[in-house]
């Protein structure tokens, strides 16, 4: 494995196969980036419009989850792209991930799906696990050997975190060692039958006061699948949604499952809240980027079929009314993803971002909704019919209003973060 990653030629720009993509377009771009992080992300978009654009409609349409196109991302080393070096990986930053998953999501949001949480689990165990658990797992997945996923709501709980109820005893042995016991029913896990190890958030009894200082977070290796792939764990079949399609969404049912000591994330129960909000922070950064790169797409798709849709005996484009809606649909895809980079670099510098990180997944939600309805109306009917892409965009943009946690939950974040600053002396 090279700084370049597993494949040095592709991320090196050796593009030869991918001759006629256009040039990147004017909107999105980032002052600042590093030779490497240009030609990761130039190599990135080409491989959208080369491998994903391409195919992504007919594998929605057919709720196909994208094989081919996961093997080209392992081939790309991008399942390493924020694991540390000195494990395998290219040892990039948030932002970097975070521009590469915007591409990614502008060709198909639910291919970035697969990769959101599989960097969510690296990111906690990079940051929290034990020595062990970073050498048994961060090296595998680099190389997308082992794909994660996370679990944290559960079917009655919505945004209440402090209120699971998912259970895990003591089984024996001193504190710190021995085992636990795994009973109750989790849900909307991502890729919950194609990933192979899932961080699980679940009740312990650590006998603090506080609800959320007694949830702990176990690592959970179980094979790619569904049914009852290990004694007591289950994985009922994936979840039939609106959009998001080819990306697998599951429950995950517990019946006495038994686990060692030391699959506890960090070593230490009663850590797993914090430890999960740390995930969550940058998942919340990565759910941004999507919104930016669905807009970013709904707008691409819009301005071509403006210049050549005609009506009075011009192209669309040149009606004022149309010509504003571009205008303002730019503005947002750009004010989003300013505020999307933005929050990425504060938790790269090391600094608190969870205002900065909730304000960017909200604007950039809402925003993405709103630009992606846009583009259907500026397709008329067409926009109507599962031929045109923009149907399929118009269906997947809701989720990202919800995922993460909805517009609500982020605007109590940020006011509380606000407070948390601004607290009046008087």
């Amino acid at each position: 494995m090279t700084r370049t990653g597993v494949n040095p030629a592709i991320l090196a720009g050796n593009l030869g196969s991918y001759e006629g993509i256009p040039a990147m377009a004017r909107l999105a771009q980032t002052a600042g980036l590093t030779d490497i992080q240009e030609e990761i992300l130039s190599t990135v978009r080409t491989f959208v419009d080369k491998e994903i654009i391409p195919h992504a409609q007919a594998l929605e349409h057919g709720d196909t989850y994208p094989a081919d196109i996961v093997e080209g991302m392992k081939e790309m080393g991008l399942f390493g792209l924020t694991i540390p070096e000195e494990f395998g990986g290219l040892g990039e930053s948030l932002l970097t991930y975070a521009l590469v998953v915007e591409q990614i999501a502008r060709g198909w949001m639910s291919v970035s799906g697969v990769i959101n949480t599989h960097f969510i689990v690296a990111h906690m165990l990079k940051q929290h696990g034990t020595p062990e658990q970073k050498q048994k797992y961060l090296p595998r997945m680099a190389t997308g050997e082992v794909r994660g996923s996370f679990s944290m709501s559960e079917p009655e709980l919505g945004s209440d975190v402090a209120a699971i109820r998912t259970r895990a005893t003591r089984a024996g042995g001193e504190a710190g060692a021995g085992s636990y016991v795994i009973d109750g029913q989790k849900m909307w896990l991502t890729n919950g039958g194609t990933s192979n190890l899932t961080a699980v958030l679940v009740k312990t009894d650590e006998g603090a006061e506080k609800a959320h200082q007694n949830l702990t977070a176990f690592l959970v290796e179980k094979p790619e699948g569904y049914g009852e792939v290990l004694p007591g764990l289950t994985i009922p079949g994936k979840i039939d949604k609106m959009g998001y399609k080819g990306v697998d969404t599951t429950e995950m049912v517990f019946d006495g499952f038994a686990i060692g000591a030391d699959q506890v994330l960090g070593g230490t129960p009663g850590q797993g809240f914090r430890h999960m909000m740390d995930g969550v922070e940058v998942g919340r950064v990565n759910v941004a980027a999507r919104a930016c790169g669905i807009a970013l797409r709904s707008f691409e798709l819009a301005i071509e079929y403006a210049q050549q849709r005609k009506t009075f005996g011009k192209p669309i484009v040149e009606h004022q009314a149309i010509a504003f809606k571009l205008a303002e649909m730019a503005t947002k895809v750009e004010a989003a993803h300013l505020m999307m980079v933005n929050a990425a670099r504060l938790k790269d510098s090391g600094a608190r971002n969870d205002v900065e990180a909730g304000m960017a997944k909200l604007i950039a939600s809402e925003y993405c909704a709103e630009v992606t309805q846009e583009a259907f109306r500026i397709h008329g009917g067409y926009g109507y019919s599962k031929e045109y892409e923009i149907e399929r965009l118009m269906r997947e943009a809701p989720f990202l209003l919800i995922g993460e946690g909805t517009s609500e939950i982020q605007k109590t974040i940020i006011s509380r973060g606000l407070l948390r600053d601004y607290r009046s002396r008087g």
